[in-house]
């Protein structure tokens, strides 16, 4: 009996693996965050046992699993995104270790790189940002020293800030001291969701138009200078004068 972590993708159900897809199918128990995962990622299973784990705590999710153990039935555990970011999987399996539980992590697709794809942006370029901070705003919990916004701003590398819509205000001011009024920012709303919907501009004005969008919850902030940067060079990567394993270098 294994339990599997299976990273859904942020919304559009067709960005699943395959095998996270192979999983849901095949797996007799599944167990889901059905506040953001989509029922559509569950199309297609034969699965005796299907739970919205939405309302419930630690404990009963952990006791739903060990029922599945004691019967011998493998557990698609199903969370949005990638599980191993912000998907709170750390304390679960800290339980089925104690247990002697066996478990997999099946990587997904993150809402970060599907803002990425919505707004036609490489998040590192050359001479730009070649560092992609993923970071969230501390509210409920404080962040571990050194972590603090206003201190990984200093690093002015391409940001992605999860759960800070609702304190666009504060981010920005502490954004602003290092990125500069003229830095672009975005935050995308239910990102490859139907209603998916997002607005760029700079720390000077993406208060105002946020605003005008009301978005209040599931969005993302991206800040940094790859969002609008044109005049970069081209990658080494490609260049007819880089040698690799691959392709001798060629005179330029």
């Amino acid at each position: 009996m294994t339990v599997y972590f299976i990273g859904a993708g942020p919304g559009d159900p067709e960005l699943i693996t395959v095998k996270g897809q192979r999983l849901i199918r095949s797996c007799p128990v599944i167990l889901y965050a059905g506040s953001l995962v989509p029922s559509a990622v569950l199309d297609g299973h034969c699965a005796e046992q299907v739970v919205n784990t939405a309302e419930l705590d630690l404990e009963a999710i952990v006791a739903l699993i060990r029922q599945a153990h004691e019967k011998g039935l493998d557990v698609a555990r199903v969370h949005s995104g990638d599980p191993s970011l912000y998907g709170a999987i750390g304390e679960q399996i800290r339980h089925l270790r104690r247990l002697g539980i066996a478990f997999e992590i099946v990587p997904g697709v993150t809402a970060t790189a599907a803002c990425a794809a919505l707004l036609e942006t490489e998040l590192t370029l050359p001479q730009v940002s070649q560092t992609l901070i993923l970071t969230r705003y501390a509210t409920k919990s404080e962040m571990p020293p050194g972590e603090e916004l206003h201190e990984l701003a200093r690093h002015r590398a391409t940001m992605a800030i999860h759960l800070g819509v609702q304190h666009l205000a504060r981010i920005v001011a502490e954004l602003l001291p290092h990125y500069g009024a003229d830095c672009p920012i975005a935050v995308v709303h239910r990102a490859s969701w139907p209603d998916q919907d997002w607005v760029c501009g700079t720390l000077a004005d993406i208060q105002a138009k946020v605003s005008g969008k009301g978005f209040r919850r599931t969005a993302l902030i991206l800040v940094g200078r790859v969002l609008t940067a044109d005049d970069f060079a081209d990658s080494a990567l490609y260049h007819t004068g880089t040698a690799h394993l691959y392709r001798p270098a060629r005179p330029s």
